[in-house]
């Protein structure tokens, strides 16, 4: 509890003694909130964050607490799986799915919540992606888009010059740099933190994806199996991929080992910009190379707020989430997690600031960008087993076919009972 939170407290109180209820302590309403974390180390976890946006929000709403809870992402959205299950879902919860909740009406709709000029300064793509039936629930939270980086001292000590365009190159520079003697040639992230996103990354520049333009699954198409393929024999089945087994390899530690210099080349998202820069790692960015030149996308990730019905705080939920996409917090955020800004306002702001000139690339990537498939209800249950079973598509002896069709068996299943 603040100090002013607690003072109204004791206040109301004293009022009450006298006879008087009015601004009791009774009639403070404590949200509830579990976020993710986007630190790499307990000094700027995203506690921090929130915990000073609570305390702001708390001076001018003295009526309303906020208690966060924040997770790692590796148990975030199982932990609030898990509060839901129990009828003991948050006020509001920051993590990477929403749309099962709202097809199971227990989420207030962003029209809810949500005053007509925040809701409509969200950036278009990112709140077509938080509807259901066309009814917007999600509410993006953050955004990042996807570039090869590469280590530029292992690179020259390899004798690899310039970053890879195709496959082919991807692998034939990862090659040399385990001749140099560099622990991972190519870090492939396929653990439970990571493994939806670097697969989409994959699927991508095999030509394909996690659905079709209709919106279709298509886990296990030819490109697909054929991408896993790839991975298996030519990247892992190689030892180009490092001591760790993909499917036990998470992104965070995938960054933790580029950071020291142990890494030739992996998929990023901006935050590893600053922390590579904090161990003096030299870096480059390039699109991600496909299978005969560059990806015919990128992957484009937003995380999503959403406010849960359960306590019935519609309005200081709605209070609270406009004080939060406020400009001046959502560029706080980006600047602290090197994350893009959703909000139309913040973006701009951020493309005209020489500051965030080193996120332009990112930025520039946004527009194309393809996103998870979160508008299906299945979603969460799709990316749940993705992050149990899609390591073993490259294991030794793994059979991409195979657990590309169980995904695909699943998600059809997942998606007729929608």
């Amino acid at each position: 509890m603040t100090g002013l939170t607690a003072a109204v407290a004791t206040l109301g109180l004293t009022a009450g003694l006298a006879g008087c209820g009015a601004g009791s302590g009774s009639d403070t309403v404590t949200l509830k909130m579990v976020a993710a974390d986007y630190g790499d180390t307990p000094a700027n976890s995203t506690q921090k964050y929130w915990d000073k946006v609570s305390a702001d929000f708390e001076k001018k709403n003295p009526g309303i607490r906020v208690d966060v809870d924040v997770r790692s992402w590796s148990e975030v959205d199982a932990h609030v799986a898990a509060l839901v299950k129990k009828g003991e879902a948050p006020d509001i919860a920051q993590i990477g799915a929403y749309a099962d909740y709202a097809a199971q009406g227990k989420l207030y709709s962003a029209d809810d919540l949500l005053s007509i000029p925040v809701q409509a300064d969200f950036l278009p793509a990112l709140s077509e992606a938080g509807e259901l039936r066309r009814v917007q629930y999600g509410m993006p939270f953050a955004s990042s888009t996807r570039l090869l980086f590469y280590n530029k001292d292992l690179f020259a000590k390899a004798g690899v010059t310039g970053a890879p365009q195709s496959w082919t190159e991807l692998a034939a520079d990862a090659q040399k740099l385990k001749g140099a003697g560099v622990k991972y040639p190519f870090a492939l992230p396929l653990g439970r933190e990571e493994a939806p996103a670097e697969t989409l990354m994959w699927l991508l520049s095999g030509g394909d994806g996690y659905t079709d333009n209709v919106g279709t699954y298509t886990l296990d198409s030819d490109q697909n199996i054929k991408t896993f393929k790839w991975l298996r024999d030519d990247l892992v089945g190689k030892g180009l991929t490092g001591p760790t087994a993909p499917g036990k390899l998470d992104r965070q530690d995938a960054f933790n080992a580029f950071s020291r210099g142990e890494v030739g080349m992996l998929n990023g998202h901006p935050t590893l910009m600053k922390q590579a820069e904090k161990q003096g790692v030299e870096y480059g960015m390039v699109p991600l190379p496909g299978v005969n030149g560059k990806a015919k996308a990128t992957m484009g990730v937003a995380d999503w707020m959403m406010g849960f019905k359960e306590n019935g705080h519609k309005e200081q939920i709605g209070k609270f989430l406009d004080f939060v996409y406020d400009d001046e917090n959502v560029l706080d955020f980006s600047e602290r997690y090197d994350i893009l800004p959703v909000t139309s306002s913040a973006s701009d702001a951020m493309a005209d600031d020489p500051e965030y000139k080193h996120l332009r690339e990112f930025l520039d990537e946004l527009p194309n960008s393809e996103l998870y498939p979160v508008g299906k209800t299945s979603w969460a249950q799709v990316s749940a087993s993705l992050k149990k079973e899609i390591g073993k598509a490259v294991e030794p002896g793994g059979d991409p076919a195979e657990i590309l069709q169980e995904l695909q068996n699943e998600a059809v299943a997942a998606e007729s009972a929608e």
